[in-house]
């Protein structure tokens, strides 16, 4: 099953990093049919990105979810910024819809919980515990989604 996996976040800002972080991991999975997209933001021209996938997920950090991370499914959402940078998971796949009228792949936000976000500053050790926790359990996510409907 092709598969994409955007991660955001800046490596500079503390736990801001835990996205780019899961998405250094994830190239050690060695899952076929994998695309790995890191960026500091989202803009509209990841929508071309989604084409011929399967199924996406956004990996970002987040300032507020519950410990360890948030796992949900998302849908395309038009985004009322004034700007076509830093756009939200759901604007990409609006844009997605938009630009080829039609429903874009079944789509996902892994939001790992961080709390320090300052220039300069590193990993908190309570991001990093819930890092390896997000790696624990998207390795089972891909694992499991990779095989279904090899049969």
């Amino acid at each position: 099953m092709k598969q994409v996996v955007f991660a955001c976040g800046n490596p500079s800002r503390g736990d801001d990093a835990l996205g780019v972080l899961l998405l250094a991991r994830l190239a050690t999975f060695k899952l076929s049919e994998l695309t790995l997209i890191e960026d500091f933001q989202l803009q509209i021209e990841h929508a071309l990105d989604l084409q011929g996938q399967a199924r996406a997920l956004f990996i970002d950090a987040h300032a507020s979810c519950a410990p360890p991370f948030v796992f949900t499914e998302i849908f395309p959402e038009r985004d009322s910024s004034y700007s076509s940078h830093a756009l939200a998971p759901q604007a990409v796949l609006q844009v997605y819809a938009s630009t080829w009228q039609q429903t874009p792949p079944p789509a996902f936000l892994l939001g790992i919980r961080g709390y320090q976000f300052e220039l300069g500053e590193g990993l908190s050790n309570a991001a990093a515990q819930h890092l390896t926790a997000a790696e624990h359990w998207l390795r089972n996510w891909l694992s499991s989604t990779a095989t279904a409907g090899k049969d």
